[in-house]
């Protein structure tokens, strides 16, 4: 669930019923604050279109419905607000509710991307890179991952992180490659340590160093990525027994650090 801070519009509404909603809904019940906020949306209360059109989405308080949601969402999205515009655009994009419509998908997104919503940027960065809905341009995938990713959006770190690696939409750049994977796997990305053995195995962006590959593949393996015990038994063959040890207790400092327990 997203929490959002409700404003009162113009448009009547019975003050007990917004605060009891949003009562219930900072207590978690879901039911109760639908209850309490739909006659108002009906009304035509924006926020509350919205915080309907999001539980729809979620199904949080009511069976989940793709085509409620977007109807709910579609009011304030055209009143231009930026996250049910980004919900919208997912929802175009999915085929979720609608039928699937890139191009719709991408003007809702990028109406919520040039508000600056991370996720949307994210995602139509992700269009522009796969030429889903608009033409395929790594420019300007690499303009909204960088945008996403400064905000600091793991999914774009990580994909700005592979622009980088791969020279897409820019000059290729090991260290930048580095550092955004870096990022995002701090921000729990499950793939990014991957990448991050293979970059100080190979020594592109740092130096080459078997001991914090190891680091990485573990932590790659420990979080249930398959493909982190595989490369560690191949970094192993390069390393001593000390130097595993090593690589084990980085990767125990690393966890302890960055992934709550």
């Amino acid at each position: 669930m997203i929490f959002l801070l409700l404003t009162l519009t113009a448009v009547p509404v019975m003050p007990d019923d917004l605060e009891d909603g949003s009562d219930a809904y900072d207590r978690k019940d879901y039911k109760t604050a639908f209850e309490k906020w739909k006659p108002l949306a009906e009304q035509g209360n924006s926020r509350l279109q919205l915080m309907i059109g999001v539980m729809y989405h979620d199904g949080a308080g009511v069976a989940q419905d793709y085509k409620e949601a977007a109807k709910w969402l579609q009011p304030p999205a055209e009143q231009g607000d930026s996250l049910a515009q980004y919900f919208l655009g997912k929802l175009f994009l999915d085929g979720a509710g609608v039928a699937q419509d890139y191009k719709e998908a991408a003007k809702w997104l990028r109406l919520s991307a040039e508000q600056g919503d991370a996720g949307a940027r994210t995602t139509l960065g992700v269009m522009y890179h796969n030429g889903h809905g608009v033409t395929q341009d790594y420019k300007e995938a690499f303009k909204w991952y960088r945008l996403a990713a400064e905000q600091g959006d793991a999914y774009a770190q990580f994909n700005l992180g592979q622009m980088y690696e791969n020279g897409l939409g820019g000059m290729r750049n090991y260290k930048e490659a580095v550092k955004w994977y870096k990022l995002s796997a701090e921000q729990g990305n499950l793939i990014a340590p991957i990448k991050l053995g293979a970059m100080h195995g190979d020594g592109r962006g740092v130096s080459q160093d078997y001991v914090h590959a190891y680091k990485w593949f573990e932590i790659a393996e420990v979080n249930g990525n398959e493909h982190g015990s595989k490369n560690m038994a191949i970094a192993a063959e390069r390393m001593t027994p000390d130097q595993i040890a090593e690589a084990q207790k980085l990767a125990r400092e690393w966890m302890e650090k960055h992934q709550k327990r």
